[in-house]
């Protein structure tokens, strides 16, 4: 087998690198968040994806001490939620997360949502953020969730261009059209659900692991599905954020760098695409709808 380790880490447009894998820890409980990510770091995680909204940053922090593995070698991302926008506000949520994860820097730093109803205070948000990466209590920032048009109102309304934009993408939505503005102007594509697990529960839709496509590519290698979805964000420049509390299922998710995809399988990935969004509408995120108050440290 073809040893492609080289594309373990990823580069940002700030010079930054990340590894292109890391540990999800959406809606893994706060009680679950420390042995999940101890786990993970034993597997060989050295990145791990937080939110202040999972409510489970302080879980994150004690799995990652409770490792042994430094912090140095460990590049942590979290994201502000819509109720810490606004210019002080933001400053004062990155205080609440970096007190619970208990450091004092943090890798990645994203604006959760688009509030598109309020996008003078994501603005805002996102300025608090330029100042934060100035004084280096950040080392990269980004958004999320951020669709064409917003994006493109973010750049020209502030200095640094987005590190990062983790969105929804997995086979079955892809986003092209906005993974090619990321490209013209540098900005990391970061999958959410990147093996599709949205799919795998509510409105009755097919799920991606029982995917026939999918299953015949992985039958090849001896791989799972979840494996060579994987292996397509891969060898796409992506960098993705697969979930799991289960420790088999992170390892086999960590197992992806012994294979590669060829041209004509990535093309049937490709040709999979649905344009059905599987999570909720960037635009339908209000602070009356999803506003809720952020907890201190």
């Amino acid at each position: 087998m073809t040893n492609t380790t080289s594309d373990m880490t990823l580069t940002l447009n700030n010079g930054v690198t990340l590894p292109a894998i890391g540990l999800g820890v959406f809606q893994t409980p706060a009680e679950e968040t420390a042995t999940a990510v101890a786990e993970a770091l034993r597997v060989g995680y050295r990145h791990i994806d937080t939110a202040a909204a999972y409510m489970n940053e302080q879980g994150v922090g004690e799995g990652i001490r409770a490792s042994g593995v430094a912090r140095e070698d460990i590049f942590i991302e979290t994201k502000l939620w819509i109720s810490d926008y606004g210019y002080d506000a933001a400053l004062h949520g990155f205080d609440k997360s970096a007190a619970k994860l208990g450091v004092d820097q943090i890798d990645l730093l994203l604006l959760h949502q688009p509030l598109t109803s309020r996008f003078d205070l994501t603005l805002d948000a996102y300025r608090a953020m330029e100042k934060l990466l100035a004084d280096g209590k950040v080392r990269a920032i980004g958004v999320s969730n951020f669709m064409p048009e917003l994006l493109t109102r973010l750049l020209a309304e502030t200095t640094v261009v987005p590190a990062v934009n983790q969105i929804e993408l997995h086979p079955y939505f892809q986003q092209k059209e906005l993974q090619a503005l990321h490209a013209e102007h540098n900005i990391l594509t970061q999958a959410w659900s990147p093996i599709g697990g949205i799919t795998s529960y509510g409105g009755g839709a097919k799920s991606a692991f029982e995917d026939e496509t999918l299953l015949a590519i992985a039958g090849e290698y001896g791989k799972s599905a979840a494996q060579v979805m994987l292996r397509w964000h891969l060898q796409a420049g992506r960098s993705v954020i697969p979930k799991s509390t289960k420790a088999a299922r992170m390892a086999e998710n960590f197992d992806v760098f012994d294979f590669e995809l060829t041209a004509d399988q990535i093309q049937s990935i490709d040709a999979l695409d649905t344009g059905v969004r599987g999570g909720p509408d960037p635009d339908s995120i209000t602070l009356e709808s999803y506003g809720m108050p952020i907890p201190e440290a």
